[in-house]
């Protein structure tokens, strides 16, 4: 022990030092505050650490202990090295096992500070400034309070020694009397607007109000902050309600921003009229017109003098410079946001008995052109269009099409025939006629949708004063139509209607034994001069109205008491209004009852005294028996179910009927049987299917084409999406049928009409033309031109004679049971006659006398056309002039179906 001590040169400490504790020996020694871990890895409870805390280590008192062991460490490693004693391997191991890192409380405070996150320097942030910011706004209202109540104490000693100095000059002039007033004048004009208190409470007013929004912005700033700070967040910050609240007001009143900038532009004038009295000798009201003055105009603030004054009119001229600018957005908004809704059509339409057009298609121009027509007698009209497309484009479209509008006036509007308020914008329950105009495409989606529309229209709460008028593609949803809208809607189905006139077009019988009148021409004839004419508002159309003078007459006298009109029915009032078309001559016209006419204008025609008629020969002339066709049919569409069922009912027995298309015929017989088609019932007609494409030669020219009495080309429902696609594969049809036709038939050594040689190509195909008849079924106006100057096909024009149907029942609904019956298979229907059936070759007549001739076989002849004419005339004026006619010419009539 004493060598040992002896040769140590550490210095002595007490006993102890030499014999530690076995805590102390198992104690690892301390590290340099350098190498120090932050976090302790051995439990915090071990039973080591409790009891290395129980155990004193007290030196000798005899000797000081180091102050920290950070000396005593570098003392003992640098300063007094002592050999190393080696521990054994058991005590290495306990001494690695109770090892324990120090940890500072320096490095705690840190570490607590750390974790307390940044949301707290925030708020502490937040704090300092609003302090700050509180203190600042003290300092400164004391300061200009001790300001202001120091000018005021100089400025009531200055009083009060002028008042001193006004006594004494009043005294040493007493006698002047004058003087004396002068005195008192010049004490009250001091003593006026000496309440200076007034304009102190006045200034701090004023600057507490404008301090309040900014301390309340900062209330709700800190607020909101608070309120998430750490890891909890509220459902809704408070200054994001407030947001809120202030979005929702500007957005959902609609004065809102106006009343806003009104507030502002007050809350400037005042505040700043306040400030203004607080530093100058004003009175409050000329402060307040002066304040709205630098509001108006900022420049007018040059003129103060004084800091004070300058510097609060400085501020109002700023506050007014910032409305100024908000107003002229606001009224820039305003003036765009008007002309944008007027571009895009959203304003309402304020028009009455004006005729409403629901939705847009390539029918759209046809059926503007003849309601313009129309409306040509009254001066002109208002139609209203309303489509899902933007008004511009709407306007552009129909400023293009190349028709007179004669006065009618159309208004484009941008909206949803589904939505009630678009109908609204429109004064639907003003119109006097709705047109509902089908989309084109897919035929059950267009359907869909009208009866969509009609179910909006019928939802109207103030009703319509008008009726309906619907586009349908499929005849099948006509009863959904009419379940849905009763007899306030009428349907016009326009597949059914363009087959039956097709139908009607390709099968006249006799027409093969008119001399010097080519079956083509006939045809063509039957087209166009008679349905539109009789469709169109361009010529002659149907009118009903009542005469009460005609009372108690005979059919067979009205049929002469118009000079103007041929009446050709009666609206029976007894049968509820139902039109009878060419009735009995012995009917007559009750009270109530209605005729029907056909007329150039509804006031265009009125009875007269019945004219002296001749009477008419009854003529034993046999009708020629209907004879067996042979017809083509080219193309599919979804109702040709309905097109074969009525070739059944026209056509004679044993007539055939050959289906040319590209759909196999296992699916073109199911399709035919799911549209409702029983291939048994048929009676008259023979169905031969094959199968091809149409613009394929090789295809066609496996069809006996030159046998065909006629031909009629459909308008493919695989590409009836587009209206110059659907007429591109009709019209390649067309040729391709002539060209094979002109090849097998004979050549004659002139062609009709003396036009064309027998070695042209035209000229091929137009006498092709006079042996069968082809019907093609054309969408587009523009591809009529080029079959009319061609001369090569008896052509329809479907959306042109569509639209001309629906025009003519938008203008009466009444109409519509007329056309009905025109097209339908039983009742009556237009015909051509042949002119010996009425009269001989060379014989002078009337148009009354072959009237009453036709009455003898109960049929109403309503139009004639001479052999060397192009159009036929319908309605002829001069009825009672007698004229010499020839057996060439053929009658239009109104008659029964032949087979009844």
């Amino acid at each position: 022990m004493s060598l040992d001590s002896e040769d140590s040169p550490s210095p002595s400490f007490d006993r102890d030092w030499f014999f530690p504790s076995p805590s102390f020996i198992h104690e690892s020694p301390p590290k340099s505050p350098k190498s120090h871990r932050r976090f302790s890895t051995t439990p915090k409870h071990s039973p080591d650490s409790i009891l290395s805390k129980s155990q004193s280590f007290r030196p000798s008192s005899s000797i000081p202990p180091p102050t920290t062991s950070k000396y005593g460490i570098l003392r003992r490693r640098v300063e007094f090295p002592r050999p190393l004693i080696k521990p054994s391997k058991q005590e290495q191991h306990h001494s690695f096992l109770d090892r324990k890192p120090v940890v500072p409380s320096e490095k705690k405070q840190s570490t607590e500070k750390v974790s307390s996150g940044p949301s707290v320097h925030r708020v502490r942030f937040r704090w300092d400034l609003t302090i700050t910011v509180a203190i600042v706004i003290t300092a400164l209202a004391s300061s200009v309070h001790k300001n202001f109540t120091l000018h005021n104490q100089v400025i009531d000693l200055q009083d009060q020694i002028l008042k001193l100095n006004v006594t004494l000059r009043a005294c040493n002039s007493l006698s002047n009397v004058d003087a004396s007033d002068s005195v008192m004048q010049e004490i009250d004009d001091y003593d006026y607007g000496g309440d200076n208190g007034l304009k102190i409470l006045a200034l701090i007013v004023s600057l507490t109000l404008l301090s309040i929004p900014v301390l309340a912005f900062k209330y709700i700033d800190f607020v909101s902050t608070s309120r998430s700070s750490g890891n909890i967040w509220e459902a809704v910050l408070l200054n994001k309600q407030l947001a809120y609240r202030v979005d929702v007001f500007l957005s959902v009143r609609p004065y809102a921003k106006p009343l806003a900038l009104l507030v502002a532009t007050l809350l400037v004038i005042c505040l700043g009229g306040l400030a203004m009295f607080g530093v100058t000798n004003d009175s409050l009201a000329d402060c307040l017109w002066l304040s709205w003055t630098f509001v108006a105009d900022s420049g007018n603030h040059a003129n103060s003098e004084g800091i004070g004054p300058r510097l609060v009119s400085v501020s109002i001229s700023f506050g007014g410079m910032l409305i100024f600018a908000m107003m002229l957005g606001l009224v820039s908004d305003a003036i765009s946001e008007k002309f944008d809704s007027l571009r895009k059509g959203r304003s309402k339409v304020v028009e009455q008995n004006h005729t409403l057009i629901l939705g847009w298609s390539d029918k759209l121009g046809s059926l503007l052109n003849q309601l313009a027509i129309a409306n040509e007698s009254l001066g002109g009209g208002i139609v209203v269009v309303m489509a899902e497309r933007d008004k511009e484009e709407m306007e552009m479209d129909i400023a293009k099409m190349e028709f007179d509008f004669k006065g009618t006036f159309v208004i484009c509007r941008s909206g949803s025939p589904l939505i009630l308020a678009d109908l609204k914008k429109v004064s639907v329950s003003k119109a006097r006629a709705i047109i509902v105009l089908a989309e084109d495409g897919n035929a059950d989606q267009s359907d869909a949708r009208a009866l969509r529309t009609v179910l909006s229209l019928i939802g109207v709460k103030e009703g319509l004063k008008g009726h309906i008028v619907v586009e349908l593609s499929d005849l099948d949803n006509e009863v959904l139509l009419k379940l849905v809208g009763g007899d306030l809607v009428e349907t016009v189905v326009a597949h059914d209607v363009i087959g039956r006139l097709m139908i009607q077009c390709a099968r006249q019988p006799g027409l093969a034994q008119v001399n010097c009148c080519t079956l083509n021409t006939l045809v063509t004839f039957f087209d166009i001069s008679i349905w539109e004419d009789i469709l169109g508002f361009e010529n002659c159309e149907f009118y009903i109205k009542r005469w009460p003078q005609l009372h108690g007459m005979q059919f067979e006298d009205i049929l002469i008491s118009f000079p103007d009109a041929i009446p050709c029915g009666i609206k029976v009032a007894s049968f509820g209004g139902k039109i009878i078309l060419n009735p009995e001559d012995s009917y007559v016209l009750q009270e109530g009852d209605e005729v029907l006419v056909i007329a150039e204008d509804d006031d265009s025609y009125a009875p007269a005294a019945l004219p002296t008629v001749k009477e008419a020969s009854f003529m034993h002339i046999a009708q020629p028996a209907r004879m067996p066709q042979k017809i083509l049919l080219c193309g599919w569409r979804r109702d040709i179910d309905d097109m074969i069922v009525v070739l059944d009912a026209f056509l004679a027995q044993g007539s055939e009927l050959w289906m040319f298309n590209d759909v196999p015929e296992k699916e073109r017989e199911r399709k035919l049987i799911d549209g409702g088609l029983d291939l048994s019932r048929l009676e008259n007609i023979q169905l031969v299917n094959r199968e091809g494409n149409t613009v394929i030669r090789r295809h066609l020219e496996s069809l006996p084409l030159q046998s065909f009495d006629s031909i009629l080309i459909l308008a493919d429902e695989s590409v009836e999406d587009s209206a110059m696609q659907a007429d591109s594969r009709s019209l390649a049809t067309l040729l391709l049928i002539r060209d094979i036709q002109s090849k097998r038939l004979p050549m004659s050594n002139q062609v009709h009409g003396g036009s064309f040689s027998q070695d042209t190509w035209i000229g091929e195909m137009q006498q092709a033309s006079d042996k069968s008849v082809i019907i093609s079924e054309i969408l587009d106006p523009r591809t009529k031109n080029l079959l009319s100057m061609s001369k090569i096909s008896d052509y329809v024009l479907s959306n042109e004679l569509v639209s001309m149907a629906l025009a003519m029942v938008a203008e009466d609904q009444q109409i519509n049971d007329v056309l009905k019956e025109l097209f339908a298979e039983e009742g009556n229907e237009l015909q051509i006659r042949q002119a010996d059936l009425y009269l001989f070759e060379g014989e002078e007549l009337s148009f009354y006398e072959v009237l009453i001739r036709a009455r003898q076989r109960r049929e109403i002849v309503i139009g004639y056309r001479v052999s060397n004419a192009e159009r036929a005339v319908i309605n002829p004026p001069a009825k009672s002039e007698r004229r010499r006619w020839s057996l060439k010419d053929v009658f239009v009539v109104i008659a029964q179906k032949e087979w009844e």
